[in-house]
Formats: structure tokens, sequence, C-alpha cells
């Protein structure tokens, strides 16, 4: 058995985190920037409404990112015998749940508004003496928050790859994501613009059907890994590559019958239980169980607490967690 000394990343990865660390404070503060700027240039746009609504909520992935970041390295204890790796599971599925109910209030808000027929006015405003239509400084606020998060998105999924950081590239889709909402939001505004009163409700149901997808892919993803489902990768298009890589090798130990091989996530980290039925026992099995564990870890620094316990057989194992030895 291998517990995790406080900080699993290995040597030359660490720099990699440090990044990650500092590239979230930067988005914090970028998000805030363009909060502000849109919040000033709001006017009654259900449009503009739906893509400051989702920048407040593009600062959750960030926050829960960092919060984490300060528990999720502490070592087991007493009262958390398997470490604290969890604590950005919850702070995922937090964010989650509130990108869900978010995006599910702006679609209904958005419809009603529709059907009532609200025509929303873009007036004049006097800036430095100046008299200028709303529309232009809405623009600039949208296009300040979908550039800039867009490059920040790309830079955050390598970083994410290299982590195994699930939050961190959750943040990254969001990111990705809040480019295509300030375009949905610059349709409505223009739309507004030409006379088109409805365009601007089209783009905040826009807006809110990409929000509302978001927050049930996080959540499902979230829910899952909380109730110990298969490791995934990183865009839930399938189950990680390393559950293959273990049992494949716990199949080609020859001391092993049969084993039950079963992997979940703790975060950022995979955690490993083999139930092994020996061919024989001998003087040498404890040597070999040990050699089992050293060799499972090997495989990748993402392995952790990796158990490998010898049983005499496995009664009611389901199928498709057994490894069947090569004779």
């Amino acid at each position: 058995m291998r517990y995790p000394p406080g900080t699993e990343i290995p040597p030359e990865l660490r720099d990699v985190h440090r990044r990650a660390v500092r590239l979230e404070w930067l988005t914090v503060a970028y998000l805030l920037s363009a909060i502000v700027a849109i919040y000033f240039t709001l006017g009654s746009s259900q449009a503009m409404k739906g893509a400051w609504l989702e920048d407040l909520l593009s600062l959750l992935p960030p926050i829960a990112f960092l919060v984490a970041d300060r528990i999720r390295y502490r070592p087991p204890d007493k009262a958390f015998p398997y470490g604290y790796h969890r604590a950005v599971e919850v702070a995922f599925l937090a964010g989650a749940l509130a990108l869900l109910i978010m995006g599910v209030f702006l679609i209904g808000d958005s419809v009603l508004k529709l059907l009532a027929g609200d025509h929303p006015p873009i007036g004049m405003v006097e800036l430095f003496d100046w008299q200028v239509w709303l529309g232009w400084l809405m623009i600039a606020a949208l296009l300040w928050s979908a550039v800039p998060i867009l490059i920040i998105g790309r830079i955050k999924t390598r970083l994410a790859e290299q982590l195994h950081d699930k939050v961190l590239n959750a943040d990254a889709a969001m990111n990705r994501a809040d480019w295509m909402t300030g375009g949905a939001a610059l349709v409505g505004v223009i739309g507004i613009g030409f006379g088109l009163w409805w365009a601007d409700s089209v783009a905040a149901i826009v807006i809110g059907f990409d929000v509302t997808r978001d927050g049930w892919k996080y959540t499902r993803a979230a829910m899952a890994d909380l109730l110990d489902a298969r490791p995934r990768r990183l865009d839930e298009s399938g189950v990680h590559a390393l559950v293959g890589e273990v049992r494949e090798l716990v199949a080609g130990l020859d001391w092993i019958d049969v084993a039950a091989v079963r992997m979940r996530e703790l975060g950022h980290v995979i955690s490993v239980s083999v139930l092994a039925v020996p061919r024989a026992v001998d003087d040498d099995l404890l040597e070999r169980v040990e050699d089992a564990t050293q060799r499972i870890c090997a495989l990748d620094w993402k392995l952790q607490d990796v158990v490998v316990a010898v049983v005499r057989e496995l009664e009611d194992a389901p199928e498709d967690v057994l490894v069947h030895g090569r004779r």
C-alpha cells in the first residue's frame, strides 16, 4: 500500500502546477474586470444580462480550484484516512449545480420576455461630453469579455491534461464557451440596433442553453466521481487509459489466478484496489504482493493509494471487474 506523502505531483510537474495556480489568479482578476465592464453597460438587454451572469458563474471554477488547492494536498490523518483529495470534487459539484440552476433560470426568464414581446431599448449616453450610442459600449465590453478568455482557456487545457485536473479542465471548457456567449450577446445587441427586438431574447435563450448544457455535463461528471465511477478522461469521452493498463499488468502476473481490479478517482489522482486469488500460497507471496504494488505505482504518478490484497476466493464479484491470469 502507498499513501500519498502530501504532495503527489512529481517534481517535473510542480512548475506546471504553479503556472496553473498563477493562471487561475489571473483569471479571477480578469473576470472581475469583465464583470464590471458589462455591468455598467447592461442597459435592459437580456443578452447582456446573460453574458454578465455567465461571467459571474465563470468565477466559480477558478475559485474552487484555488480553495481546494489549499486543502487537497494535505496528508491523510485520523479524521480523513484517505486524504483530502476530494475537496476539489466537492467544490466542483457546487459550482456545476450553480451553473445548471442559473442556466435554467436564464432560459425561463428570456422565454417569458420573448412571449411578452418586450422591446429592450438601447439609448444614448453621455461620455466625455459626447453623446454615444450605448450599443457601442456594450460591444466593446463584450469583446473584452470574450477574446482574452478564449486564449486563457486554451492555455488551461494544456495544463489540465498534464495535471489530470478536472476542475481546471472544466474551467478551460467554460472559458472557451464564454466567447460563444459573448458572440451570441453581440448578435443580440446588433439586432436591436437594426430594429430586431426579438434578437436580444433569442440570443439570451441561446446563452441559457449553453450554460445549462455545461452545468448538466459537469454536474453529472462530479456526481459520477463522488459515486466512485471508473476513472474517465478529462473530457468525459471515455474510460481513462490507465484502467486498461492496470488490468493488463495484473493479468500478466504469473502468480495470480483471478483478481478483482477496482479503480476510482480521488480528485486529481486515481486509487487502485486489487483483490487477488493466488495460484499457490508460499513463502514468497508477500514479496510478490509488494512487487505488484510497486509495479502498479510505477505505471503513472496519478496512481495513488494502491492496495494489493490476497484473498481465498472472490464471491459475487461483478464479471467486468475480474481479471483472469494468463496460463
